[in-house]
């Protein structure tokens, strides 16, 4: 039951022409960064996606329809990002078979060593 899931890293409204509308007042440039969800952790990794919308024409602009001019402001963007930092945090279910299997091992050893009989 792994899940991938974005968050809004950052969004900026540009100011170039729309390739669909030609209107200057529309374009939106959203960067997302990846989290991974899974039963025993929750993750945010290293993968950021990007997507440019127009508000005017309300369609989505893709990387074959964008200008030389978008291209630019993109690439500016892009640098300008500080994705947040990879990070994991454990879920209680893990918390949980890290402390039976140590406590499983533990007590092999201390079996084994003869300190139970």
């Amino acid at each position: 039951m792994k899940t991938k899931q974005f968050f809004t890293l950052k969004e900026v409204k540009l100011n170039n022409n729309c390739p669909e509308c030609y209107s200057n007042e529309g374009l939106k440039l959203t960067f997302k960064q990846k989290i991974a969800d899974t039963l025993f952790y929750k993750a945010i990794t290293e993968h950021t996606t990007l997507a440019m919308y127009c508000t005017i024409c309300k369609t989505d602009i893709f990387p074959v329809r964008w200008t030389n001019e978008i291209e630019q402001v993109v690439a500016y963007q892009q640098r300008a990002i500080k994705p947040k930092s990879k990070s994991i945090k454990l879920k209680k279910l893990a918390w949980i078979l890290i402390v039976i299997i140590t406590a499983s091992i533990i007590g092999v050893i201390l079996f084994i060593s003869g300190v139970f009989e």
